[in-house]
């Protein structure tokens, strides 16, 4: 690659982590080629863009988009893959666990950038398989909003037809 290449290369790679609000740094060292090829196809049937980039250009798109993304820098080092998603941040996370178990536990992830927020190590798999999109956050707390006024909503129904059985009762009595 010349430099003019490396600069226009580095430029769409700013753009890139600028639209995109999540990434994921996988280390992909030790994966055949096919092996890889297959992770790019289960990426590209999930909307998930792959790249296998070098870690200078990596950093050197970060530092132009600038923001707080030092603390990803310790995770440039080996192979890198990144992963772009705009929508669903687990998803990535959910399609590397489901793939390690295929391959001997490769890809290795080392750092993740989600809305934010900075994971790092292989460690952090879990969490991120864990975390919840933005519309399942809503849903949980709109289900938490609706709950108490159900509530209320079903006992002034109740009481509404205990009230009327008590009038109903009272009145057959006087009659």
């Amino acid at each position: 690659m010349t430099k003019d290449e490396k600069l226009v290369y580095v430029k769409e790679l700013t753009e890139k982590f600028r639209d995109y609000p999540s990434f994921y740094i996988a280390d992909t060292g030790g994966l055949t080629v096919a092996e890889v090829n297959q992770l790019r196809s289960l990426c590209f049937q999930a909307d998930i863009e792959m790249r296998v980039i070098k870690n200078t250009l990596i950093k050197k798109a970060l530092e132009q988009v600038g923001g707080s993304y030092e603390g990803i820098y310790p995770a440039l080092k080996q192979t890198s893959a990144v992963f772009f998603i705009k929508e669903t941040p687990n998803k990535t996370a959910k399609l590397i666990k489901d793939y390690r178990k295929k391959t001997k536990d490769r890809p290795v992830l080392k750092g993740a950038y989600v809305e934010s927020s900075i994971y790092l190590g292989d460690a952090s798999l879990d969490v991120l398989v864990a975390l919840k999109s933005r519309e399942e956050l809503i849903g949980e707390i709109i289900g938490l909003l609706q709950s108490p006024a159900k509530n209320v909503i079903s006992a002034l129904q109740g009481g509404g037809n205990k009230l009327a059985g008590i009038l109903k009762t009272l009145s057959e009595k006087n009659n």
